[in-house]
This record gives structure tokens, C-alpha cells and sequence, in this order.
């Protein structure tokens, strides 16, 4: 073993596909976008350079300020809706002592379908006439909330927001969930020694030793907000009015509708750009907050 791990070949042998990889699928169309997100281009003729045009162009327009907009409010529900609800429910499961399989396939089960399928069928539920929800108000005596959910600009994100959740919740219980076997049952133990029980033991102890996989939550999940597509198309398609848009689908509709190619890799290195600031503001206050406990 010793002698494969000084071999260069071996290293080469493992790591020239990896790079070869990376460097078809994500460093060359990198660079393909980097080149024609300076340009006017339809897909057909010659690429012609304009210079900062495409990115003026984007914003001086509204529908990409309100992309940017949903975006953003992905992330606020992912972190401060979604992850919460995903710890509550990590918790409670964890502390099943019957059928605890049956309760993490159950919650896991959303997560292996795909998002054209998940989209779909919340469609349905959504249907202002022939939808599980709105029957259900009526049957329960609340007709007055029925909404036209996907089609009202009051309602139509917060659907689409509820749907995306609904689908990944499963993804990241069973990662907290899995976290939470790994404290050892010394701490705890001690913790009920020392007075720390029920709810006490939650907050004190097992929260805080949860902070890593919840900061790497809402890492996945400022990510997935930022690059979020299928679940609005699917939806929505960004209606009504542009009002569902997201970075992703106005991208989308610039190139495949419009024809505008140039300026739609223009909007993906938006998309690129503010997801590396994101992350980079992320990943310094969280070290500072270390910094701060330690």
C-alpha cells in the first residue's frame, strides 16, 4: 500500500479523470460564459462584444431586481422557516423508540422524487376548483381562505416556497438526525446529573452540538436558493406577471425565448458572482462567531 501512495502514476491515475471532469463540465463552460457574457449573441451568428451592456441592461430592469428579490426570499425561508422545522423534526424522531425507520422513510420519501414530479403534484393539490387544499378549507369552514394559489401574487411564492421545503425537509432531518447518534451519551448523561433534562438538555446541550451540521444546512441551503429553476418552472414558469421570477428561470426565458445568449450568460455569472459573496460573507461571520465562543 505504502508503495502505490509513492507512486506518481498511481496519484495520476486517480486524479487525471477528476480533472478531466472538471475541467468538460464546470471549468469550460465557465469559461464559455465568461467569453459570451460580454457580448450580443442569438445562438447563431458571430458573438459581437459590448462590454458591460448586458449587465447594465439587467439592471435597469425590474423583473431581474424581482428575480433577485425571490431569491433572496428562498433563502430567508430556507433558513429561518425551513431549518428550524427540520430540527423540531430531527428531535422528535429522534427520540422514537418504536418504528424510527418508518418515521425517517416516511419524511424521507418526498426527497427521492424528482422535482418535476414534486411540482406537479403540489400543482394539483394548489387547483383553485379540483384541489386537495382549497376542498379541504371548504369542508373545515374556512371557504373564505381559499386563494387561487399559483395564480395570486399574494400567495403564488409563498406555494411554491412551501413546496420546495416540503420536498428537501426529508434530506436534512435524516443529517440531523444522524448527527444527533453521534453525541456521545456521556454528555448527556452528565447533563441529567447536573439537573439539564427534557427541554433544558435540548437547548443547552444538544443545540449547540448540532451548530456544525446546522451551519452546513444553511450553506446547502443559501446554495440551492441561489440556483433554484425546476421547482418555479414547473410551477409557475415565474407568473404571474414575472412575480414568482428567480435568477434561474429569468435566465432561462432570456436565452431559450428571446434568443438573447449573450446577455443570459451575462445573468449566470450574476448568479455566480452573488452566490460567491454570499457563501464568503457567510463563511466570515460564522468564523468570527467561533472566534468569539472560543
Amino acid at each position: 500500500m505504502n508503495k502505490i501512495g509513492k507512486n506518481p502514476w498511481a496519484y495520476a491515475m486517480f486524479t487525471i479523470p477528476t480533472l478531466v471532469l472538471i475541467s468538460v463540465f464546470f471549468l469550460y463552460p465557465l469559461m464559455m460564459s465568461l467569453r459570451y457574457g460580454f457580448t450580443q449573441w442569438n445562438g447563431i451568428m458571430p458573438a459581437r462584444f459590448n462590454g458591460l451592456t448586458n449587465f447594465v441592461t439587467a439592471f435597469q430592469d425590474k423583473y431581474f431586481w424581482i428575480a433577485v428579490r425571490n431569491n433572496i426570499t428562498f433563502i430567508c425561508f430556507s433558513i429561518g422557516v425551513q431549518i428550524p422545522v427540520i430540527v423540531c423534526l430531527a428531535l422528535l424522531v429522534s427520540k422514537v423508540r418504536r418504528g424510527k425507520s418508518l418515521y425517517k422513510t416516511m419524511i424521507f420519501l418526498p426527497t427521492i422524487l424528482s422535482t418535476a414530479v414534486v411540482g406537479v403534484i403540489w400543482s394539483f393539490i394548489y387547483h383553485p376548483q379540483a384541489g386537495l387544499l382549497n376542498q379541504v378549507l371548504a369542508t373545515i369552514g374556512l371557504a373564505a381562505w381559499q386563494h387561487v394559489w399559483l395564480a395570486e401574487a399574494s400567495t403564488a411564492m409563498l406555494s411554491i416556497l412551501v413546496t420546495n421545503a416540503w420536498q428537501w425537509i426529508g434530506f436534512y432531518v435524516v443529517l440531523v438526525v444522524s448527527a444527533i447518534y453521534t453525541i456521545p451519551k456521556t454528555i448527556l448523561e452528565a447533563a441529567e446529573i447536573d439537573g439539564a433534562a427534557g427541554f433544558r438538555q435540548t437547548w443547552w446541550i444538544t443545540l449547540p452540538l448540532l451548530r456544525p451540521i446546522i451551519i452546513v444546512m444553511m450553506l446547502l441551503s443559501m446554495i440551492g436558493a441561489m440556483k433554484a429553476l425546476d421547482i418555479v418552472f414547473v410551477m409557475t414558469g415565474g407568473n404571474p406577471y414575472g412575480i414568482t421570477e428567480v435568477m434561474a428561470t429569468y435566465m432561462y426565458k432570456k436565452a431559450y425565448r428571446i434568443g438573447e445568449y449573450g446577455f443570459a450568460n451575462s445573468i449566470a455569472l450574476l448568479i455566480l458572482l452573488f452566490t460567491g459573496i454570499l457563501t464568503a460573507v457567510f463563511g466570515l461571520l460564522t468564523d468570527k462567531q467561533e472566534e468569539v465562543r472560543y
